[in-house]
Parts: C-alpha cells; sequence; structure tokens
C-alpha cells in the first residue's frame, strides 16, 4: 500500500462514516447507555467543566476521523467492496487493533476505581463504532 491510496478513496464515504463514528459515542456515552457505568468506572462524572464549550469534543471528532481513514486506506488496499466486507473490515480493526490498546491501557491504569470496566466500554464503543465505518465504507465503494 502506498499512500497514493488516497486519492482513491471515496471521500464523502469518509466524512459520513466519521460523523456517524462521533454520534455514535454521543449516544454509547449517553446516560441511558453505559454513561453512568463509564462515569463510574472513570470516578468522575461525565458533565463537562462550565467553561469547556464546544473544543472538547473536537479531539474526539479528530480521532474518529484518524481512525475511520485508516480503515478506509485498509479498505481500499484490501479490495473492500461491499457492506459485510466492510463490517468485517470494521470488526477486524476494532478487535485487533482497538480492543488490544484499550485493554493495555486499563490494565496499567491504576488512576481509575475500575479500570477494567472503562477499558470494557471503550473497547466496545470502538469496536461497534469501526464495524459502522466499514459498512458505510463498504456500502459507499
Amino acid at each position: 500500500m502506498t499512500l497514493s491510496v488516497l486519492g482513491d478513496l471515496n471521500w464523502s464515504a469518509v466524512i459520513v462514516a466519521t460523523i456517524a463514528y462521533f454520534g455514535l459515542g454521543g449516544l454509547w456515552y449517553a446516560e441511558f447507555a453505559f454513561g453512568r457505568a463509564w462515569q463510574r468506572s472513570a470516578g468522575w462524572d461525565l458533565n463537562p467543566p462550565e467553561n469547556a464549550g464546544a473544543g472538547i469534543y473536537a479531539v474526539p471528532l479528530a480521532t474518529c476521523f484518524v481512525a475511520t481513514l485508516a480503515t478506509a486506506m485498509i479498505g481500499a488496499a484490501s479490495n473492500t467492496d461491499n457492506i459485510m466486507e466492510g463490517i468485517l473490515l470494521g470488526l477486524v480493526v476494532g478487535i485487533g487493533v482497538a480492543l488490544p490498546v484499550i485493554f493495555v491501557t486499563g490494565t496499567f491504569d491504576m488512576t481509575k476505581p475500575a479500570p477494567m470496566t472503562f477499558a470494557a466500554i471503550g473497547a466496545g464503543y470502538h469496536i461497534v463504532g469501526l464495524a459502522l465505518v466499514g459498512a458505510i465504507l463498504g456500502l459507499w465503494v
């Protein structure tokens, strides 16, 4: 694979998949889903400080873009060209990369009251989110 694959990407799909991945995070970490458990496991409440503003969401949005772009590049290099292959690609990236990285962090993070719960919620989000990304990318080839 070379960086020339960037010219072959469907950039509309990359942008839509990024927004879907980011939006899933809003639902995943909401109080009605995993928000309360995530808050307890992290040892803090989910409400951002009053002066945080919308900028607090810039980093998660940027990381969703980077992960989506990397997944799109792998998809292009592996000729992923339908929704089922896209979902499989997202699961491979989520389970093969995101899950191990997050669980290593959870294993060694003694600053949180329940680091493995924190890691499981985060890894679950990325696995489902990257499967969603893969589905969108595979659908929009």
